[in-house]
């Protein structure tokens, strides 16, 4: 099948990928193009950057958490508009472990047979940048890199330089964007902002967008993208009649969450229903909960004080409800959230405190999940990844753990998802489409509304 399609890589990280991909994604739109966004990697804030901008749902493509084929089979369902646009992550060629190219931009690229604009960081050399764009094509045999796009250049004269000397290599430039703090999008402690900061944050976005697609060839762009060669054709998942309603946390909390776990969730059978631990009295009438990850310690005082909704998460998990949390989810679960010196009073499922450290734990996870969790039959291997700043200490003893971590931290460096009644709660995150979590979780949502 012919799916127009272009990967944006970075010779490292913080070269303004997110950026140029937005600008690329809204000069397409205002070409008369649908676009539908991709983000390789398990990252859940510049997926949100590529949505507000596109106007579709972005989709996360990441070899260690889907597998290849699940990988290639998820691109090619969700790319149903035009073009489909692909942010990498890190370098292009940077994978697990550093010394890999297994979950990197390159892979994702060869998976999806995509051409791919390679973004280059012009702000501190010339000439050298076609040594550079030259290394990256040549790296590797099937680099894939059909031409690059010049950031940070420093004036018309630099970017003269630039294009000449890329000229020698006959790789096209299809961009030269120059250096101004304007055109930078802000960052916090977990990476980007996160877009449900959401008004002013878009306008910033849309303006950046606006200002630098001025500077791209977006027609080249535009048939590079045309000219990618055909996938295969696959036929899209069958979604089963709803049986169970589960209610998922999203605000400004609560907003990790990928967008195909959501779309598992509804193919087996679940009706999904919205709300927001900050704002509203109590979740929705529903058979389960399920919390992501977020920022909980950003509005921890208002968290903590609507008691009305933490009293009733807490009951209906002693009742016996389904509910999965994530990181964020997981810290509000807790006893209490200490930043910045205050003390924030949480749900008080789990017997354990969380304490926000300033020290970034960010990597894939693997290790074995027990069985009998609102998300596990039976035991298993599982992939995942785990992004925070935080830690949980003062851990009751007689705390159990679903999880035995051969890759990652976890909780406590050798354990993750934590167990009370039947509610799990984990630093890790879960790709559902890896195994039977969803049909899993959905199957036991079900049950309890039957029981």
């Amino acid at each position: 099948m012919k799916v127009p399609r272009i990967v944006l890589a970075g010779t490292s990280s913080g070269v303004g990928k997110t950026s140029v991909t937005c600008s690329i994604i809204y000069a397409l739109r205002r070409k008369g193009y649908s676009v539908r966004p991709f983000k390789v990697g398990p990252d859940y804030i510049d997926p949100g950057y590529l949505s507000s901008i596109s106007g579709q749902d972005a989709c996360n493509l990441d070899a260690w958490l889907m597998g290849e084929d699940r990988l290639l089979e998820s691109f090619i369902c969700n790319s149903a508009s035009d073009i489909s646009v692909v942010e990498g992550v890190m370098g292009y060629y940077d994978g697990f472990g550093g010394d890999s190219n297994y979950a990197s931009t390159h892979h994702a690229a060869s998976i999806t047979r995509s051409p791919v604009v390679l973004i280059l960081d012009a702000s501190k050399t010339a000439r050298s940048i076609a040594a550079t764009a030259t290394g990256f094509k040549v790296f590797h045999k099937e680099s894939r890199i059909a031409g690059v796009i010049l950031n940070r250049v420093g004036s018309d004269r630099h970017g003269q330089a630039c294009r000449t000397a890329l000229e020698e290599t006959g790789i096209p430039v299809l961009g030269t964007i120059p250096r101004d703090p304007a055109l930078e999008l802000e960052s916090r402690h977990l990476g980007l902002v996160s877009t449900l900061d959401r008004d002013a944050l878009y306008a910033k976005i849309s303006k950046v967008a606006q200002t630098m697609s001025q500077h791209l060839d977006i027609d080249r762009i535009a048939q590079i993208a045309h000219g990618a060669a055909p996938l295969p054709d696959m036929a899209r998942p069958a979604y089963e009649e709803p049986k169970t309603k589960i209610a998922v946390a999203l605000d400004a909390s609560f907003n990790f969450y990928y967008q195909d776990n959501l779309e598992a969730l509804r193919r087996c059978g679940a009706s999904l229903e919205f709300f927001s631990p900050v704002t509203d009295a109590e979740p929705p009438d529903c058979n389960g909960l399920y919390i992501g990850g977020g920022f909980p310690e950003v509005l921890g005082d208002r968290l903590a004080g609507n008691r009305p909704m933490q009293e009733t998460i807490k009951r209906l998990s002693e009742d016996g409800l389904p509910i999965y949390a994530e990181c964020g989810g997981l810290m509000y679960l807790t006893r209490q959230i200490t930043s910045g010196g205050k003390r924030h009073r949480m749900v008080g499922i789990f017997d354990a405190e969380t304490e926000m450290t300033g020290q970034m734990t960010l990597g894939y996870t693997r290790g074995n999940m027990a069985a009998g969790t609102p998300v596990s039959s039976g035991p298993s291997i599982f992939c995942g990844h785990e992004f925070h700043c935080s830690r949980i200490g003062s851990i009751s003893q007689d705390s159990r753990f679903a999880y035995k971590m051969d890759i990652g931290r976890g909780i406590d460096g050798s354990r993750d998802g934590m167990i009370e009644y039947d509610t799990l709660a984990s630093y890790g995150h879960l790709y559902f489409d890896s195994s039977d979590y969803a049909e899993t979780f959905v199957r036991n949502c079900a049950r309890y509304s039957k029981g």
